[in-house]
């Protein structure tokens, strides 16, 4: 399809929400009031062990030793140093943000 650039700007600014405002999209299988259900149906359809039977079964310590605070996801340990001291692990690439797009 080809079209006239007014159309195009026009059918393109359609889609940019005026300043703040914020996208919202929170539907399918994991909106907030239907996700538990739909995720222990899912594990059911999958023949899985629930999410309450797998951490029972988990016996490795040290991954739950290294627990983030704020997700509960497993932390890596990079290096180790003494108070006041400088780390000596250095950075293999630029610091590049993770960022994901919410639109």
């Amino acid at each position: 399809m080809t079209l006239a650039t007014d159309e195009f700007i026009r059918r393109f600014l359609m889609h940019v929400l005026p300043n703040r405002f914020h996208r919202i999209r929170h539907y399918g299988l994991f909106a907030k009031s239907a996700r538990a259900d739909n995720i222990a149906r899912a594990r059911a359809l999958l023949n899985m062990a629930s999410q309450n039977q797998a951490s029972d079964t988990h016996t490795d310590n040290d991954n739950d030793a290294h627990a983030c605070p704020h997700c509960g996801g497993r932390m890596i340990i990079i290096e180790t140093f003494a108070r006041g001291s400088t780390p000596q692990h250095q950075p293999t690439g630029p610091m590049v943000a993770i960022r994901s797009d919410t639109s």
